[in-house]
């Protein structure tokens, strides 16, 4: 969906491939609802309609619309405060106080999807955690703080990991310990068969499936195949001249280092890229919240998997899915074929997901500074630097969340048994307190690889090996195949109007495109 801002502060929002009604205001408070639609919207769209208009900023600070049921009604808005998640963007250049920052919604403030650095530095300064008042989710900013919480999954459960207050927990959580009611609803939360939302014992077995598949020796393997890989994908890149790298390069290379690290038959690569590079999106993504979150988004892959440990099973091959398959947990049971192929899922979508991230913003930040570029190009051996920089500079992922079992204290901050908490990765990667002059990007950076943009604590990100050297691969090749890359002045603007789009979610930080232009080397290594 997008909203196309017209003159009078009209909008006209296309959902679902077709055009809502036409809203305008009409003087200071009344909205007219002009009818246009070709067919008749669900009421859900109309609410969506009305988010939308409010974040931004078409309806005023304490207007609530009453848009009845029917294209052209005409309604007052009733004065009461703003319905819970909607806030009125701040103007570009307006100065903030602390106060400013708390009265934002880190959840729906589309403000902050473009920079949320100068919230999580305010929020920090005044307390390192602390709550914030629009979903009663506690903040984590500081680094000492948030590495606290991720190395305690005692007190911390990961069953909201990736949704938080999201539809937030299904009953109400009371008492000085909510670990029986975990367990009692963990199954009817999103997400609640991937391995980021397990705990302990869970999470133990089904990351030791896990780690089969990411041995020394496998991911050796695997590295090896990434310089074939990355040149193969930069043949059809780099021939146009220009393009987006996320689409024309990050992405397809991504599927095709997981498919490989998997072990996808070779006969099956292709489809798999296609299925997974065109499949259907939504408004309702990871960190979304526009649209209800699906219970398990992931179908296409846990499909796959499944026939694919279901036959080697049948048929062993020697192969690295036929280790998969025949993989135990620690006390040697046998996996249940469902819970084999959901390891593998959640390593292929979350590994391809992230990297994508870490490869645009590495990317991103050598075309801003050419400086930095030709460094790199003179001496390669500061490239793995350069990756950890960046992931600290900007972590892939944004925050996790955790819930509180019991009554603790993180920060001296005491934390009531069933509060959600957010552990903010990016926030933490800038705390002035462990990293020094912590928004300036600085590749030789000595501590640089203290971030914890890849977690910490037993969910500590399992391919954090393979998102390295796939960042390392990418950028050598790179530069060895080409002369100059430059960012493209035509799609993001000149130098001091920069125009960047990012991913609107509060779980991923990351570019929605990156397009560049770049200059060939005459003699590429190969």
């Amino acid at each position: 969906m997008h909203c196309e801002v017209r003159a009078g502060f009209g909008f006209r929002p296309k959902m679902n491939g077709f055009e809502a009604p036409h809203h305008q205001l009409d003087g200071p408070h009344r909205v007219v609802i002009t009818s246009g639609a070709p067919r008749r919207l669900w009421p859900a769209d109309y609410q969506y309609a009305i988010e939308i208009a409010t974040r931004s900023g078409l309806f005023g600070p304490w207007d609530e619309p009453d848009l009845g049921t029917e294209p052209g009604a005409r309604a007052q808005p009733t004065h009461h405060s703003r319905p819970p998640g909607h806030t009125r963007p701040v103007p570009k250049g307006a100065l903030h106080t602390v106060n400013d920052f708390e009265a934002m919604n880190f959840f729906r403030d589309d403000g902050l999807v473009a920079d949320p650095y100068p919230y999580f530095e305010a929020m920090r300064g005044k307390c390192p955690v602390q709550r914030e008042s629009h979903h009663d989710v506690v903040m984590v900013t500081g680094y000492d703080e948030a590495v606290q919480v991720f190395n305690d999954s005692e007190t911390f459960s990961s069953c909201l990991s990736v949704t938080g207050p999201f539809p937030g927990f299904p009953v109400p959580l009371e008492g000085d310990d909510v670990t029986e009611l975990i367990e009692r609803h963990r199954a009817e939360l999103p997400f609640s068969d991937q391995l980021p939302t397990l705990d302990p014992p869970t999470h133990t077995d089904h990351r030791a499936l896990l780690m089969r598949l990411i041995t020394p020796r496998r991911l050796k393997e695997n590295e090896a195949a990434m310089w074939r890989l990355a040149d193969r994908q930069l043949d059809t890149f780099l021939a146009q001249g220009e393009g987006d790298f996320i689409s024309g390069f990050a992405g397809p290379f991504t599927l095709r280092v997981i498919t490989d690290l998997l072990g996808v038959p070779d006969e099956d690569r292709e489809e798999f890229v296609r299925g997974l590079e065109h499949r259907p999106q939504t408004d309702g993504g990871v960190g979304s919240t526009e649209r209800e979150m699906e219970h398990t988004p992931l179908e296409y892959l846990y499909e796959r998997f499944a026939s694919y440990v279901e036959e080697r099973r049948r048929e062993p091959r020697g192969d690295v899915l036929s280790g998969l398959a025949s993989a135990t947990f620690p006390d040697g049971s046998a996996p249940d074929v469902a819970d084999v192929a959901r390891v593998a899922t959640n390593l292929f979508a979350a590994g391809q997901e992230t990297t994508v991230r870490l490869l645009s913003s590495a990317l991103k930040l050598l075309v801003e500074r050419p400086e930095l570029q030709r460094r790199l190009r003179e001496e390669r051996d500061r490239i793995p630097n350069f990756i950890e920089e960046a992931l600290r500079m900007e972590s892939p992922i944004k925050g996790d969340f955790r819930l509180s079992r019991v009554p603790n204290t993180v920060g001296g901050v005491d934390i009531p048994a069933g509060t959600t908490v957010m552990v903010l990765n990016g926030a933490a990667n800038r705390d002035p307190r462990h990293f020094e002059e912590p928004d300036t990007f600085d590749p030789s950076r000595a501590n640089a690889r203290h971030h914890i943009a890849f977690g910490r604590g037993i969910h500590t990100c399992p391919g954090a090996p393979l998102a390295r050297a796939e960042g390392r691969v990418a950028i050598e090749r790179l530069l060895d195949r080409t002369a100059d890359i430059r960012l493209s002045e035509r799609v993001h603007g000149p130098e001091g109007e920069r125009r960047y789009r990012y991913i609107p979610t509060y779980i991923l930080r990351g570019l929605t495109n990156l397009n560049v232009e770049f200059t060939l080397a005459e003699e590429p290594a190969r």
